[in-house]
């Protein structure tokens, strides 16, 4: 998860890219603007889009679905990183519905506020963007994501554009990364396909450490690994590789040329080159749902 070394890894992008942080504040905030990105809860020519809102055992949970407008589609759980539910994460549903599915982006901070907590991901870089979001990070904890997962493959199950003969995808960024695979632990019969883009704390002992729960799945995994994130921790990517061989789960497990955060938009250190790779490789998974 982001933390003093990944925020230096983005301070040293920031600079071999020549930009200052209050350049990127502001490069974020008009890519914002430009793209329009809040959902219009409405319909396109091509896609559907609402924010809805979902009863889960914690209260109410709401979050941005987006779906061809026609057809029945694989349904696609998707879990922001630390900054949570904003611009780029309905960007990149869109995108995913595009794609042909029917994608629900979560806001995991829903027990304490709706989406967006922030308007963008150098938010989170501010000393008040931080102290807003501390309680917050603090009170996603492994059961409640269980929870929450449970309650969301449960909703799109009762959604007419959700093709339920075909199984479901999760994926998640940063924090987000071992929400995806606690999501295919908490509907192991529906969900078929993780994938973890930059996550953190995938690696642990204790019992609901996401490295322990693949046998308890039956999904097909893509871990995407940060180069920074495999320098500190070089033993997770044997640990993670080591469980899904024993679990009997297919696993596609790669270190990246690329810092913690490199798959979102609106990262200071998003790659495009590998991002897109990255996302060629999640669509080659769920081509299998």
């Amino acid at each position: 998860m982001c933390d003093e070394f990944t925020e230096a890894e983005a301070a040293a992008e920031l600079k071999r890219k020549g930009i200052s942080r209050r350049q990127f504040a502001a490069m974020s905030a008009a890519a914002a603007m430009v793209a329009c990105a809040k959902p219009s809860n409405g319909k396109t020519a091509a896609l559907t889009e609402s924010t809805v809102r979902i009863q889960t055992p914690d209260g109410m949970a709401d979050a941005f679905f987006v779906h061809p407008a026609r057809g029945r589609r694989p349904a696609v759980i998707v879990w922001p990183d630390i900054g949570g539910l904003r611009d780029a994460f309905y960007i990149m549903g869109r995108r995913l519905a595009t794609a042909g599915y029917a994608v629900l982006v979560v806001n995991q901070y829903y027990r304490n506020a709706p989406a967006p907590v922030l308007s963008s991901f150098s938010e989170w870089r501010t000393p008040a963007g931080q102290a807003k979001l501390a309680p917050m990070i603090a009170g996603v904890t492994a059961a409640g994501v269980a929870r929450d997962a449970a309650a969301f493959v449960a909703w799109l199950d009762t959604q007419a554009a959700v093709d339920k003969r075909k199984g479901i995808g999760s994926q998640g960024y940063c924090m987000g990364g071992p929400s995806a695979v606690r999501t295919a632990a908490a509907a192991p019969g529906r969900v078929r396909a993780v994938g973890s883009f930059h996550g953190g704390g995938l690696v642990g002992t204790a019992a609901d450490s996401p490295v322990q729960l693949f046998a308890s799945t039956q999904a097909s995994y893509l871990i995407a690994i940060a180069q920074g994130d495999d320098t500190r921790a070089p033993g997770d990517k044997d640990a993670l590789r080591a469980a899904a061989d024993a679990a009997k789960r297919p696993a596609e497990i790669e270190v990246y040329p690329a810092n913690h955060g490199w798959c979102v938009a609106d990262s200071p250190v998003y790659d495009a080159a590998q991002a897109e790779r990255a996302w060629g490789r999640l669509l080659a998974l769920y081509a299998k749902l």
